[in-house]
């Protein structure tokens, strides 16, 4: 009686791992290098885009095109998050509280009420945080690109002060981005500028522009209805800039040659800007660098540690001498002094955006190691020659940065092995 049962469960074990595992190939849409992306991922992922572009009123495209372009999506989240993981780029969980209580008070809510505003939505903050981890990590991996890949010179800051002294408009954009491969051959650049001239032919009969961006374009704001938000006449290639110039909103330009490929933009408003006061912080702050021997996890450590000794009374300035890293501040009690956020780190920046002065922040991370800050004062200023200086650098960074971001996601996928399967999900 006992072999008869044992061969009848040994049986229906084999015939459950068969199917269990014919079920989980059935679930992979992508092969990407040595990871999947499964079906599960992709149905959580196009209901989230549905859901915001419903949100965004954009006419939803067809399955067919929504899904393809949710999979290209995926499929490029995931071998960043290959690059940014090889490079021990890591979000701690300080970090990722801080942006998740942003994120609430930018919308007036409670961590409470961000949790059930997202359980409306049927978004676990499990999920949630995930999500902004991921996010994250891939901002930074994008910065550290930009920062090797991009360089700014004295004599392009001259010439686009030259150039553009009298622009100060700015621009609310959409954009389709029909992608040329690097070095493509004469018969890929006829095939990308053929697919423009469809999208052309079908925003000419009357299709919107945020659903062909949705379905067609190469971008990474593509399943934002391709928005670009409002741009500085500045920030744009020289190309676009003059092309936009003479359009009225709701107009598009035709496409536009560029180093990223066919660009199409739609002028959607304009506006002049009013002079702005920008405001300054003074800021000091402590460095821990890490090492072989130090560690991300021993410096966040040691700075919360610190914060703890500061919270209860201990000296910010006797503290920095004897424990920062950073050589030209740590003799002055880790004073930074008056600062425009704008030239400091991304990182640096987040940390102090809406650190009330006279508060610790938490330990955060730059290229540079790990911080403590504290923000003693701030203050208004006049845009001067500095600054104007200041925002020439960071405009011609983001002109080159929006083209260099996309030839270096081209790389990253024209060098990966990926397998599409959605015919079999």
């Amino acid at each position: 009686m006992i072999r008869p049962l044992l061969a009848s469960l040994l049986m229906t074990l084999a015939l459950s791992v068969a199917k269990a595992e014919e079920v989980l190939l059935e679930r992979i849409v992508a092969l990407v290098n040595e990871d999947v992306v499964l079906a599960s991922e992709l149905e959580a992922e196009l209901a989230s885009v549905t859901a915001e572009l419903r949100q965004r009123d954009v006419q939803i495209p067809p399955d067919d095109e929504l899904r393809r372009q949710v999979l290209e999506r995926l499929v490029m989240q995931t071998l960043q998050m290959n690059v940014a993981e090889r490079r021990g780029i890591r979000v701690d969980s300080a970090t990722l509280d801080s942006t998740v209580r942003r994120i609430a008070d930018r919308n007036n809510l409670s961590l409470t009420g961000l949790r059930d505003a997202l359980s409306e939505q049927g978004i676990d903050m499990a999920r949630f945080r995930k999500q902004m981890r991921r996010d994250i990590m891939l901002t930074r991996l994008r910065q550290e690109e930009m920062d090797e890949r991009v360089d700014v010179t004295d004599q392009e800051i001259e010439q686009f002060l030259e150039r553009n002294q009298d622009d100060t408009r700015e621009y609310r954009l959409g954009q389709i981005l029909i992608s040329v491969p690097e070095a493509a051959s004469a018969g890929a650049i006829d095939e990308a500028e053929d697919r423009a001239r469809q999208v052309m032919e079908r925003l000419s009969a009357g299709e919107s522009f945020a659903r062909v961006a949705a379905a067609e374009s190469d971008a990474r704001n593509a399943l934002e209805g391709g928005d670009l938000g409002w741009r500085p006449a500045t920030e744009l290639p020289s190309v676009a800039t003059d092309a936009i110039r003479d359009l009225e909103p709701g107009e598009t330009t035709e496409p536009l040659r560029t180093p990223a490929g066919f660009q199409i933009y739609q002028l959607q408003e304009t506006r002049d800007p009013d002079q702005r006061l920008i405001e300054q912080v003074n800021v000091r702050h402590i460095l821990i660098e890490t090492n072989e021997i130090v560690t991300d996890q021993d410096a966040q450590l040691r700075l919360e540690s610190l914060r703890e000794r500061l919270r209860q009374g201990a000296s910010f300035a006797d503290l920095a001498r004897s424990n920062s890293d950073d050589p030209t501040t740590a003799t002055q009690g880790g004073e930074l002094g008056w600062l425009n956020p704008g030239s400091l780190p991304q990182g640096f920046q987040n940390a102090l955006a809406e650190l009330p002065i006279g508060e610790l922040s938490q330990p955060f991370q730059t290229r540079a190691g790990w911080h403590l800050a504290e923000v003693q004062d701030r203050r208004q200023r006049d845009a001067g020659d500095q600054l104007a200086r200041e925002e020439a650098a960071e405009a011609i960074r983001e002109r080159k940065a929006a083209d260099e971001v996309e030839l270096w996601l081209r790389e990253l996928r024209e060098e990966a092995y990926i397998e599409i399967r959605l015919g079999n999900a």
